[in-house]
């Protein structure tokens, strides 16, 4: 039996219910391409911690309204000088505020020990397509097209694009991504590693979810230290992380999850995990 929860976000401009332990969480601005907001995005770093910390949680699925994922920063917001008393900031007080904005949203994305998904439905552009590279897994619809786009407003880059980007890609192509801002359409998105799987434009959301809910159900700590094995493999030299990773594995096989793992494969059944 399905279960489905809404979960206030404060703004209609992000929409997020729980269904089968997946947090779904939607930019829901189509009208601008789902572009960040001073409502969406505070909003969306809430979700994040919410829902990252939440025992209801076990996988967290972003995805975008209509035809656009997120058109990253409001281009046209950047020169209306909205915001005053931002713009007598000091240069170094500008820095450490905006280093703080990207720590809660993709450090945060980043630093979740859960299974963190992305359905690209259009449009990964800027900082949304940092977002999306700070999941887990990408899947694309057909359609779907991505660009970090800094080049083109001559900026360099913020929320930990180049890092992630030279991550997913490899240092040539990263290179290649920011200095043009080409766009780069699902299918050679799909080729240089930057998604994982392609599918039909109609059959994203339920792709997406299904992947969402099975990891959702998943061994809970074991998928955690999964994640920091892999977080680890890029920080340190084999011999320290393998030990690490030898850390890990002794203390799971003394789990609830793993002694349920092992007799549901002596029985022919799926695993029931409860995170124990």
């Amino acid at each position: 039996m399905t279960t489905e929860t809404t979960v206030d976000t404060g703004t209609n401009e992000l929409l997020c219910v729980i269904r089968d332990r997946v947090a779904v969480i939607t930019l829901n601005r189509p009208e601008a391409r789902n572009a960040l907001s001073d409502t969406l995005t505070p909003a969306l770093r809430t979700m994040i911690r919410t829902c990252g910390e939440s025992p209801e949680v076990g996988a967290l699925l972003i995805t975008g309204a209509g035809a656009a994922f997120c058109a990253g920063g409001n281009v046209k917001g950047m020169g209306a000088h909205r915001d005053q008393a931002k713009l007598d900031m000091s240069f170094d007080d500008k820095v450490a505020d905006l280093q703080e904005r990207q720590r809660l949203l993709t450090g945060a994305l980043v630093s979740v020990r859960k299974p963190t998904i992305t359905a690209l439905p259009g449009p990964a552009v800027g900082a949304g397509l940092a977002i999306a590279m700070a999941c887990d897994i990408r899947i694309a619809a057909q359609s779907a097209l991505v660009a970090t786009g800094y080049a083109r407003i001559a900026l360099s880059g913020d929320y930990g694009i180049a890092w992630l980007l030279t991550r997913l890609v490899g240092t040539a192509r990263a290179r290649e991504l920011l200095f043009t801002g080409d766009r780069v359409d699902a299918a050679r998105a799909e080729a240089i590693g930057l998604v994982n799987c392609v599918v039909p434009d109609e059959e994203l959301q339920a792709e997406a979810f299904a992947l969402a809910k099975s990891l959702a159900e998943g061994p809970r700590q074991a998928l955690r230290y999964m994640k920091d094995s892999l977080d680890e493999a890029l920080l340190f030299d084999f011999e320290t992380a393998r030990d690490h990773e030898a850390g890990r594995l002794i203390r799971l096989t003394t789990t609830a999850d793993h002694k349920e793992a092992v007799l549901a494969f002596i029985e022919k059944r799926k695993a029931v995990f409860t995170g124990k």
